[in-house]
């Protein structure tokens, strides 16, 4: 075993490969952990304690596991890679539905890369349509459970909370690119890790 991973660290191209996904994971976990603007960290916080000890961790847990915990803490990655994740599977089912889809899928690379822009295109959609809804959540006190009394967002104003959409949607699509990243230039399914 120890020498199977010695061997994966001298290989120049491997290493650099392992080292760049290593990077990016990094990164989107800082992102994950990052309260996006206008958001109460310490209410956020406060909140997330009373969570964990609380009657209600059950479901606030489950939401945290499959979000990393980003979406509950209102993070800059708190809408991860799930509107990727939908658009991928919104555009194969409409190849079976629209016949230029169809026409698409057939014609090989040229096709699949502008198959892979319209997928990209309907992410950034519902990526905005999530942070929305996870921001208007917030911004009515029902996102986190009524023992939370402060408030999660510090401005209730508009712009502060189209700030807020704003900047979850964008993390949204770097979390898309680094999953691109990865699948180019990494090692393995970018999706797919980012998600493990």
């Amino acid at each position: 075993m120890n020498s199977a991973l010695v061997s994966v660290f001298r290989t120049p191209d491997l290493r650099r490969k392992i080292l760049f996904v290593l990077g990016l994971i990094i990164l989107y976990r800082i992102g994950a952990t990052l309260p996006s603007p206008g958001v109460n960290y310490k209410a956020v916080h406060t909140c997330m304690n009373t969570i964990n000890s609380g009657s209600s961790a059950d479901i606030y847990s489950l939401i945290n596991m499959f979000s990393g915990g980003a979406l509950l803490q209102l993070s800059v990655f708190a809408i991860g890679i799930m509107p990727y994740i939908t658009a991928s599977i919104i555009v194969q089912l409409l190849t079976v539905v629209i016949p230029r889809f169809e026409q698409l899928r057939k014609e090989g690379q040229a096709g699949q890369a502008k198959m892979t822009q319209y997928t990209r295109y309907l992410t950034v959609a519902l990526a905005l349509l999530q942070s929305t809804g996870v921001v208007a959540l917030a911004d009515r006190g029902t996102l986190l459970p009524s023992e939370c009394t402060d408030p999660v967002l510090s401005d209730q104003g508009i712009f502060a909370l189209f700030i807020i959409v704003m900047t979850m949607t964008a993390g949204a699509c770097i979390v898309m690119w680094f999953g691109e990243l990865i699948t180019e230039r990494g090692i393995g399914n970018g999706m797919s890790l980012l998600i493990f």
